[in-house]
């Protein structure tokens, strides 16, 4: 066998075999190394974006506790303000009603006052009657002498 016929031989069929496969194998190989190679940039670029809204979000969450603690404070403030209100409220409604129960009782007490005058004044007249008519050893018409007990009930 000859040497050279056989090494041409096997060059020619190398050359073949590269052309095959060059045409008809490398080709999908290369596609689908391709597709594989976007498919991974797409998954990075997915996972990069995915670290942002992340970090955007985490932002937004922080910015929302911080919204929402301010908000919390401003209606704490409100309800100390409308609580401080509503005892300055209670406070002159109570000066009020004690002011009010005070000009009662002053009225009362001055009812009361005029009613133990009278009464006095007829205790007062009853005896003076009393006296005059001991001391006169006889007795006096209260009615008939009743413009001068009253005259003598108001000198007192």
């Amino acid at each position: 066998m000859n040497f050279n016929l056989t090494l041409i031989g096997q060059m020619i069929s190398f050359g073949v075999f590269v052309w095959f496969t060059m045409t008809y194998v490398w080709t999908p190989i290369i596609k689908a190394l391709q597709e594989r190679k976007a498919k991974i940039a797409e998954g990075l670029a997915a996972a990069e974006r995915g670290h942002q809204e992340k970090a955007l979000g985490e932002q937004r969450a922080l910015q929302l506790l911080k919204d929402a603690k301010s908000q919390a404070a401003d209606i704490l403030g409100q309800a100390q303000k409308r609580a401080g209100e509503i005892v300055e409220e209670a406070k002159v409604d109570a000066r009020a009603e004690g002011q009010r129960l005070v000009v009662s009782a002053q009225a009362e007490i001055e009812h009361e006052t005029n009613r133990a005058r009278e009464e006095l004044r007829g205790k007062v007249a009853t005896l003076a009657v009393a006296a005059a008519e001991k001391i006169l050893k006889k007795e006096i018409d209260a009615r008939a002498h009743q413009s001068i007990v009253d005259d003598f009930v108001r000198q007192i």
